[in-house]
């Protein structure tokens, strides 16, 4: 791990300096816990604009806010519903709080209370035009004397005005052990939108298994960043993550190893639908995938009638690729995957279901289209989306179904014309350039972790492309872009740490590709607001690769 390197520079926009001891409710000096007095001294407050992923707008100016002891946190809707969402949100918020402030931030739908204002309107005919305007994502926060206010049309945009308020706050605010303030909020408006309804993240729990809580933690991670995404990857050729009540041995016996030959483990569909609620409390969708017909020994292992031959392999305990298959000509294959698919796409109350369809080497063309056009069929069947790997263009694509595209600098013309195609005829695309957004890549060749097949991807690499016209010059609308993905692969990763030093700090970057407008991409600005996300990550714990291209903060 690189040590800390020099102090940043100083923030050069919308350095807003608060005065100690602002008079008026909800502001006192200081704001040390308990609401003593702080240090005789002026605070700064973030600069509105200084967070990741960008704002879309902020309009600077006015007082500050500084949070006490007497603050409370109100909720407000337009619907029974609406109130009981935004206490939800509410409540999350005063539980990242309450530590570190040492306050008690009791949560009311009383009104006239100065603090932090959580206010749902709808978004029916009766919103007022700025409102409407918010959408199902953007948010609106206001920050004056007598408090902040964060406005939504729906709950995940009130979610993600929560995370940019989280974001202005100092560092310390993170911390699980009382801290000392002031918990200073500079004043002004931020009106933010995403750029791409689609921002996602990619977690391989089939090379590797991670174990729930440690899904749950990277679902924490993402959501500081406004992702709302989550992409399983639940079997490849090493372990079948998913219990499968209608195909008992695909977890038994699939799931009971990893790479390396670890003790592997899968999940139970309490567990799973656990984590599908978790991910739903921080409004992240989660969107399972099963890998076919490639990347399947561990199904091919557990049930010989899979294979063309009738033998069933070993179990696989490596990481070469693009060995195994289905067998597409067995209607047998077929029944597999339609219980797969009909048991998970109940377990899943998202859209989205991903098919894979990458790397089947061993899977003849002819029948990789057959077995494509049968598979789709089957998750409309269920009421999903079709997902796979870009490599589904080759077969035919069903109405409505996604792309995601995972070239690199080294695809050929060919294929990207091929994806191009599809696009131009309604497939829609999630970008995930392997050479960009992968983030089981090296940073650089001293990285001791990763991979290196797509080139090394420094942290400018990752954040310093565009989504819009990446693929442009293969002929790809811009508006065939659903959004961006970043995925990670855990063919060397196995714990939290390791999967944190290889995803940060390239996550925010992608996370804001996602949300940001084009016009505030920047690398040389982006990265002095990256590095103040240092004192953050370390906060949390996050044990984040402190890349030389960036001028962290010390200590």
């Amino acid at each position: 791990m690189r040590q800390h390197s020099s102090l940043p520079r100083l923030f050069g926009s919308l350095l807003l300096v608060v005065a100690a001891g602002i008079a008026g409710v909800g502001a006192a000096p200081g704001g040390a816990p308990g609401g003593a007095p702080g240090p005789a001294h002026e605070p700064t407050a973030r600069p509105l604009d200084q967070v990741v992923p960008a704002p879309a707008q902020v309009r600077a100016g006015g007082s500050a806010y500084t949070l006490t002891a007497r603050s409370r946190i109100q909720v407000e809707g337009r619907s029974q519903e609406d109130a009981r969402e935004a206490r939800r949100i509410a409540s999350y918020l005063a539980g990242l709080l309450r530590p570190s402030t040492g306050y008690a931030l009791p949560v009311t739908e009383r009104r006239g209370e100065a603090g932090i204002r959580l206010r749902l309107v709808g978004s029916d005919d009766r919103a007022a035009g700025r409102d409407r305007e918010l959408g199902a994502e953007g948010y609106r926060l206001e920050s004056g004397r007598g408090g902040v206010t964060i406005t939504a049309q729906e709950p995940a945009g009130l979610f993600h005005g929560v995370q940019t308020l989280r974001q202005l706050l100092p560092a310390s605010v993170e911390k699980r052990t009382t801290q000392r303030g002031p918990w200073t909020v500079a004043g002004g408006t931020v009106t933010d939108t995403p750029r791409y309804a689609y921002r996602g993240a990619m977690l391989d729990v089939s090379r590797h298994f991670l174990t729930v809580d440690q899904v749950k933690l990277y679902i924490d991670q993402l959501a500081l960043y406004k992702i709302n995404k989550l992409h399983l990857h639940l079997s490849d050729d090493q372990g079948w993550r998913i219990a499968i009540d209608s195909w008992p041995r695909l977890a038994t016996y699939g799931g009971s190893t990893q790479v390396g030959g670890g003790p592997g483990g899968y999940y139970t569909k309490a567990q799973y639908r656990q984590l599908v609620s978790y991910a739903a409390s921080r409004h992240l969708e989660v969107i399972p995938e099963i890998d076919m017909p490639g990347h399947t020994n561990a199904a091919l292992a557990s049930y010989a009638e899979l294979n063309c031959d009738g033998v069933a392999p070993p179990l696989y305990t490596g990481t070469a690729v693009g060995f195994s298959s289905l067998c597409a000509p067995k209607e047998v294959t077929y029944d597999f995957v339609d219980d797969v698919i009909r048991e998970l796409a109940a377990l899943t109350p998202g859209k989205y279901l991903h098919i894979g369809g990458d790397e089947a080497h061993s899977t003849s063309h002819a029948d990789y289209v057959t077995f494509m056009e049968r598979t789709q069929a089957v998750v409309r069947k269920y009421g999903k989306t079709v997902v796979g790997w870009h490599q589904l263009t080759g077969a035919t694509p069903v109405e409505g179904a996604v792309a995601q595209y995972w070239g690199y600098d080294a695809t050929s013309a060919a294929e990207r014309a091929q994806v191009a195609a599809a696009a131009k005829k309604g497939t829609r695309l999630i970008l995930s350039p392997a050479d960009r957004v992968y983030l089981d890549m090296k940073y650089d060749r001293t990285t001791v972790l990763g991979q290196s097949w797509a080139g090394y991807t420094e942290v400018d690499r990752s954040y310093d492309w565009n989504p819009a016209t990446y693929l442009a010059a293969a002929g790809v609308p811009e508006d065939a872009v659903l959004g961006v993905e970043a995925p990670l692969w855990t063919e060397t990763l196995a714990t939290s740490d390791q999967l944190e030093s290889m995803a940060f700090p390239r996550l925010p970057g992608i996370a804001e590709l996602g949300w940001s407008p084009a016009a505030t991409h920047d690398w040389d600005t982006y990265k002095t607001r990256l590095a103040a996300q240092g004192p953050r990550m370390a906060a949390l714990g996050i044990d984040y690769y402190r890349s030389p291209l960036v001028n962290w903060p010390a200590g």
